[in-house]
């Protein structure tokens, strides 16, 4: 068995929205303590999203999981007293009857969790995933084009086009409108 063969990852807790705080400490501590030889890998599992709002294109980074990070590890009592001593961590993810030992992940969900950082990196490559924030029978106000100032519901949401098909009332009928996601905002 190689020292490659021993890692295994495991889910550690803490803060949310302290993740990357947290991967920080521990980026610098492992350095500092020389761990790299049991500590090989600190991971936030995050897909980078582009967000339409208010009409303008914004690139933000959004976590898999808030509130944990995963670590790649040969655990022993060193490791989970780095973990257990580093600020905004509550501590290893313990689960079942091994309550004072952490459990690592399986490889089928850890194979699921690299497969979709992956994925997200590739993604990327290409221009990137789009994330709309207006999802069906959210309520509207159009705020540009014929149908300026009229409000309706979200009926279809299309992200290859950033397009939103629309319930607005025209004359006392609900009507179908397409329009570009820049072009609605949240009803008040």
């Amino acid at each position: 068995m190689t020292q490659d063969d021993q890692y295994k990852w495991y889910v550690v807790r803490v803060f949310s929205s302290h993740e990357k705080k947290v991967k920080r400490y521990l980026d610098r501590e492992i350095e500092m303590r020389g761990l790299e030889d049991k500590i090989s890998e600190v991971l936030i599992p995050t897909e980078t999203v582009i967000e339409i709002r208010s009409g303008k294109k914004r690139t933000r980074e959004k976590n898999f999981f808030p509130g944990y990070i995963l670590l790649k590890t040969i655990y022993d009592e060193e490791v989970n007293n780095l973990i257990q001593g580093a600020p905004s961590t509550i501590g290893f993810l313990k689960t079942g009857k091994t309550q004072h030992i952490p459990k690592p992940l399986r490889k089928a969900e850890v194979d699921r969790i690299l497969g979709r950082v992956q994925d997200n990196e590739d993604m990327m490559e290409q221009g990137g995933k789009i994330e709309i924030p207006y999802d069906e029978g959210d309520v509207v106000k159009v705020i540009d084009g014929p149908f300026k100032d009229f409000d309706g519901t979200v009926q279809e949401v299309n992200t290859e086009k950033l397009k939103l098909r629309v319930l607005v009332s025209i004359f006392g009928r609900k009507t179908p409108v397409e329009v570009d996601v820049n072009q609605v905002e949240p009803a008040t």
